[in-house]
């Protein structure tokens, strides 16, 4: 009852301020995640005091019990020191295992387990509210291992300082006092051991907290280079690539063996310095003991408890010098972590952003500009475009001219550099990111769906929604029939079935099924289709646009396409060329006018566009017979 009372006491999910960026120096880090569990943190120290003091204590009571054998009457003993030798038993029964199994139950039940996992949930939601751009700049599998790496190295860096080093400062304290009683020349030793012990390790942390740090990197960067090659191997079977994967990953192996190795020389050179400076104590301490004891000025109990003193101290020094070297292994985890996760945010809502409130769903784009960091070569440029409520609009233009972008800017991937985007009249700048979101409906060329079932997948844009809804939006996208024979690698079937990583279990036009099935479940009043028919043969592209045409019904429409058939019969065409828009209008209208649009209408090969260049892209079979 108790334990799981104390084990209730940190909820790893308490709200916080979620947009706040962490501190950029490890103490700072360290402080701002460990600071919701500093009273549990403080109640450990407390038990760790009073755990290191009766340990120690022990020895003092080994002296004053081998004086007593030494010096007490053998008939007598026990009534002349009843209240003595019963201290000590209460102490060596009682108090000691009540001390340990206090400090084992705060550490255990009550700081790691929950402190670990709240740091590596509050690491993750800030990860998780960087833009987009963030994300496309790295190794999904790095971005993961620091996240969830963070945990234990920051909890770490605590647990170890109040288990290790304050267990070592109460021992030396404890033997420099009961040497410093009985004479300063035996006390002398032991000091400027734990000089000398202080001054290795000021020479052995830097160094290892850089080792340490460049040793994390390259582990970091490995993972990355295993998980990028597993999350592509279709990929990389198709192109024949497995020798090259080999060589990278093999290339990471190899510079983190290095790293490695570099490490642990530094730790080789520093246990062999200890080691002699172990040996040096021992000797000093024995030599003075034998000639103290020799005099008369120490007693047997004495030399006996400072000799188990300075062995304790000696076998406790290599194990902290290891933990040492664990905090600063640490260390270089968190300076590594830190350089991921403490970046502000690109993309944030404004003070006190509102919600989103969309009536008819007319958007405006009013004088936008937009480049990808690429100097003066814009993406977007003074675009000015007005959609009203209810309206379909299709965006045409060869690959490269920014209709993607336009899509990204109305959904505030990224923010405009100059102009505004409003909806019913409301900047989106103005309003939080997922009432914006929440509000539109996408369906990419890049479909890639999440690693579990059919039905969490469908149901993600509204995951109260019935499994009778869930079926009906995958009826609608004529996505039912090859669900019910779906079986996964555990024997789950149809709905409950996993989809594997990305999706990689169904094929591109079932996926794009999936992806659809989950916009017609949403019923969002505004909705993207961005190439939302490419994967998909003729046959099922025309069952599935009779249910993109119900489900456009009363929705605002931004269709991309480069099959401009497929976008023909929409309310108005915007035609785009670099950034800008050159030509508006009706299909006919634009046919009849023979400027940009008419000639890509009359160039187009397999209902496909040129590239930017003006070089018609090789048409597939597919295409061929069904645009």
């Amino acid at each position: 009852m108790f334990l799981d009372w104390l084990e209730r006491r940190i909820d790893p999910f308490a709200p916080f301020e979620e947009g706040r960026m962490p501190p950029r120096t490890v103490l700072g880090f360290a402080r701002f995640y460990l600071h919701p569990i500093r009273w549990a943190l403080f109640a450990l120290f407390v038990i760790a005091v009073i755990a290191g003091t009766v340990e120690a204590s022990l020895y003092l009571v080994m002296r004053w019990f081998v004086d007593l054998l030494a010096g007490a009457d053998r008939a007598t003993v026990l009534a002349d020191h009843a209240l003595g030798i019963g201290l000590a038993l209460v102490l060596v029964a009682v108090v000691r295992p009540v001390t340990i199994w206090l400090h084992e139950v705060l550490s255990n039940q009550l700081v790691v387990p929950q402190s670990t996992n709240q740091i590596r949930w509050r690491a993750h939601l800030y990860t998780l509210g960087h833009a987009l751009s963030y994300f496309q700049g790295d190794f999904a599998g790095r971005l993961a291992n620091r996240v969830v790496q963070v945990g234990p190295a920051v909890r770490e860096l605590a647990v170890v300082f109040i288990d290790t080093l304050l267990y070592v400062a109460i021992y030396a304290v404890t033997a420099v006092g009961l040497f410093g009683s009985i004479s300063l020349w035996l006390a002398l030793p032991v000091v400027i051991w734990v000089a000398a012990y202080a001054g290795l390790t000021a020479w052995f942390v830097p160094r290892a907290r850089a080792r340490s740090h460049r040793t994390a990197d390259t582990r970091s960067t490995l993972i990355g280079r295993v998980v990028d090659s597993y999350t592509n191997i279709l990929t990389v079977k198709l192109f024949a690539r497995d020798r090259e994967e080999r060589a990278a990953v093999r290339e990471a192996v190899d510079v983190h063996t290095r790293a490695y190795l570099h490490q642990f020389r530094l730790v080789t050179w520093t246990t062999t310095l200890l080691g002699l400076l172990n040996s040096a104590l021992l000797i000093a301490t024995g030599t003075a003991s034998l000639l103290l004891w020799q005099r008369g000025a120490m007693s047997t109990g004495e030399a006996s408890a400072g000799l188990a003193l300075v062995l304790r101290l000696i076998a406790m020094s290599g194990w902290v010098m290891q933990t040492v070297r664990g905090v600063f292994e640490n260390v270089g985890v968190i300076q590594e972590s830190m350089q991921t996760i403490s970046r502000p945010h690109a993309l944030t809502d404004a003070p006190g952003a509102g919600t989103l409130a969309v009536a008819g769903g007319g958007v405006r784009f009013e004088g936008v500009g937009f480049h990808y960091g690429r100097g003066d070569a814009n993406v977007i440029e003074d675009l000015s475009l007005a959609i009203r409520p209810g309206e379909k609009v299709g965006l045409v233009g060869v690959s490269g001219a920014g209709k993607s972008t336009i899509a990204s800017l109305l959904l505030r991937l990224h923010d405009v550099e100059s102009g505004r985007i409003l909806v019913d009249g409301q900047d989106i700048a103005g309003v939080t990111q997922d009432s914006l979101r929440g509000a539109i409906a996408m369906v990419s060329q890049d479909t890639s769906l999440l690693h579990r079932s059919i039905r969490d997948n469908i149901a993600y844009g509204r995951p109260d929604a019935t499994d009778a809804e869930v079926a009906r939006a995958a009826r609608l996208a004529h996505a039912d029939g090859f669900i019910a024979d779906l079986v996964d690698h555990k024997g789950r079937r149809g709905y409950d079935a996993q989809v594997g990583e990305r999706g990689v279990k169904l094929s591109g036009g079932q996926r794009q099924r999936i992806a659809i099935a989950r916009v017609i479940l949403k019923d969002a009043p505004i909705l993207i289709l961005d190439e939302a028919t490419s994967a998909l043969d003729s046959e099922v592209e025309a069952a599935i646009q009779e249910a993109l045409d119900t489900l456009m019904q009363g929705k605002t429409v931004l269709a991309i396409a480069h099959r401009l058939s497929t976008i023909a019969a929409l309310d108005r065409l915007i035609v785009i060329d670099r950034g800008r828009i050159v030509e508006e209008g009706t299909h006919a209208e634009l046919v009849a006018r023979g400027g940009l649009y008419a000639r890509l209408w009359a160039r187009q090969s397999g209902g496909f566009l040129p590239d930017r260049d003006g070089e018609a892209p090789r048409r597939h079979v597919s295409d061929a017979l069904g645009g």
